[in-house]
Order: structure tokens, then sequence, then C-alpha cells
């Protein structure tokens, strides 16, 4: 049982018109069970269970837009063609039954490779300049022409979503895929408008996603974009080594529509900028707030011991305490909560540390090979 109180985790929260009845946020998290992209009854039920758990928002799974090598793996799921959006449908009818709110994650992986080795789509994959990461060659540089399509694709996925009753929608623009790749120097070397010297500069391709995005959707359809400076091509990768760096990039996200920034560390608690504020300053979600003064959404091995990307190499976790995190809300560091693998392995998460611990278990990465 914890010695300290997470009542701040329940408080209610308000993004635009949208209620949610406490600030745990299921991530998104990639699982590829998906039948030819199309989720089905498991996939439902799945995100069912974790409604049931009481957790406040749920977001789905990257799925991926109209695209050509829009995906690294065969089990994504994509949120374009009749057969997946009423897949969709049925997951949203689900979750709504059992009293949840749920939103997609759109997504382009962009010049990625997927975790199923030798598996490759069937068109060559795209990104800014032809890179997956500094001086490896992968794919196609995209043409403008390609980059209009592509915002396009995502501001018709996300229209799309809102008709299907989704409550929101997130954008991946994290993690070295397609939209952090035209974030990034190091793998985007262009020299028209969508590149350039400055993140200021090479964030245009986002804030052009998200004012479609938010022209498709409405002036009161919360639209979030997860965002990082890590990228799984390179941990020690940051885009912003200063405020005013990060308020060059993520300003213009704002001001074309963001509601809400998903700011992806590895570990929350780490500083961001720890030669300004210590060690223990402020967050990437927290500087985020500061800087433009939009909701946040932390995420980063809440609850475990070790960070996700370590699961995807079989390796396991424990379960740890809470007391960093409800530190941090409680001063109103940031707003929201994600929580990953442990509502992997465990639909009733929310629900025990509501109760107050009891029964917490770390994270087995043999989780991972099903829908629990």
């Amino acid at each position: 049982m914890s010695d300290y109180s997470t009542d701040i985790l329940f408080q209610p929260f308000q993004i635009g018109k949208l209620s949610l009845p406490n600030r745990i946020v299921m991530a998104p998290m990639t699982r590829t069970f998906t039948d030819q992209g199309v989720p089905g009854k498991a996939n439902a039920d799945y995100y069912r269970r974790r409604a049931e758990g009481q957790v406040g928002l749920i977001l789905s799974e990257g799925t991926v837009i109209d695209r050509p090598a829009s995906r690294n793996h065969p089990g994504i799921p994509f949120i374009h063609g009749q057969a997946a959006l009423e897949g969709w449908r049925g997951v949203v009818e689900a979750v709504h039954a059992a009293g949840g709110r749920i939103g997609p994650q759109i997504w382009h992986t962009g010049a990625t490779k997927g975790p199923m080795p030798g598996w490759e789509p069937d068109a060559p994959v795209e990104s800014p300049s032809g890179l997956n990461a500094p001086g490896e060659e992968r794919g196609v540089a995209m043409s403008e022409s390609d980059i209009a399509d592509t915002i396009a694709a995502f501001a018709k996925a996300a229209g799309d979503a809102k008709a299907l009753g989704f409550d929101v929608v997130e954008l991946h623009g994290a993690h070295g895929y397609l939209i952090d790749q035209f974030f990034w120097s190091g793998s985007n070397k262009r020299s028209d408008r969508y590149g350039g010297p400055t993140i200021a500069e090479r964030s245009r391709f986002a804030a052009e996603i998200i004012a479609a995005v938010r022209a498709a959707v409405g002036p009161d359809f919360p639209v979030i974009i997860r965002l990082s400076q890590w990228k799984q091509q390179d941990y020690k990768a940051r885009l912003a080594e200063t405020p005013k760096e990060m308020e060059a990039w993520l300003q213009p996200l704002v001001d074309a529509g963001a509601d809400v920034l998903h700011c992806s560390q590895r570990r929350f608690w780490l500083p961001e900028f720890p030669e300004i504020d210590g060690d223990d300053g402020l967050n990437f979600a927290g500087w985020a707030k500061k800087i433009t003064g939009a909701t946040t959404i932390s995420v980063g091995s809440v609850g475990l011991s070790g960070d996700f990307m370590a699961a995807f190499g079989g390796e396991s976790s424990t379960a740890q305490g809470l007391d960093k995190l409800t530190a941090r809300m409680e001063r109103n560091e940031f707003d929201l909560i994600a929580v990953g693998r442990a509502l992997i392995s465990d639909a009733g998460w929310v629900k025990k540390v509501k109760s107050g611990g009891e029964g917490l278990s770390g994270f087995d990465a043999s989780a991972l090979r099903e829908l629990v």
C-alpha cells in the first residue's frame, strides 16, 4: 500500500468540451494484432477492458494513413478504407458502452524499419530526404506533391475519426517516425520550405498537418500531437537544446491548432534542462506547458523500473511507486499522465492505484505476445 496520496490522479480534467473523469491516459502502444489492417473483436475487447478499468482517456495504438508504405509491420491497423473504418467504429462503440473515452493515434512510420525482420511494404518507404537517420539512406525523398498528399491524408483520417465517434485525435510526431523525421536535422536535409537549418523551419510540415486536421475536425474537437526529443534511431538526439529553441519548435504547432502536447520521455522524472534548473527541474511536458500554455501530457516509464524501448528487446520491469509522479502533478507541472506497459499487462491498473496500490505488479515482456 502507498504512503502518499494519489488523489491528484483522480481529479477530473477538461480539454475544451471534452470532460475526462481523471488524469490518467492510456498511452498509444503498437500491438500488431490486426488482420490485414482491420481492427476486429479482439481489438475492441482489449480497449473495452481498459475503459472498464477506469482509464480516463484511451489513445489507440498507431493506425496509419492512406499513403504507400505508411506502415512498417503488416499487423499495424489502417485508418482508411471502409473495412478498417468499420472496425474502428466497433472499437469506439465498445469503449463508449463501457463509459470510456478514446482517440486514435494517427501515424505514418516514414523510413523506419519495422520489428519483423525481412518484411518490407509494397512501395518504397518515404521520408523528407530519403534518410532514416544521419548517413542511413532508405527509401525515397518526398516531393512537394507527396507532402501535399500526405497532409491531406492526415486530415482525411482525422475527419473520418470524428465521424466514427472518437473523442479526440492524436498525431504521432515522435520517436523518429515521419513527422519527427521532418523535425530532425539528422534526417531532414531539404532545401525547400519544408527544410532548413532551424527547428522552426523544419516544423512547417507538422504545423501544416495540424492546420489541415483542425480544418477537418472543426474548432472544438481536441487535437493532440505526440512529440519527443529522442529518436529510436538515436536515444541522445535533441531537437531543442534550449527553452528558446523549444519555443521555436512547439509554438507553431499550438498556433496551428494543437490543443495538447503529448511529451514523450524515456523516463518522465528526468529534467529537460538540468543545466538551467537542476536535477529537480521541469521535465519535457513541464517546459512545454510553461513555454506555450498548452495542456500537456507527460509519459515515460510510469510505475515501472525500465523504459519501454527495452521492453521490445524482451526486458521486463518491476513495479515502482508513484510518489515522483504525484509530487510533480501536485505542483501543476503538467496536466495528464500517460501510462503504457503497466496497462498492457493489467487492464485494472487504474482501479488498483485508486484503491491504494494493492496487487500492482511489474511488466513482463511476454505480455506483448497477446491482447489481454
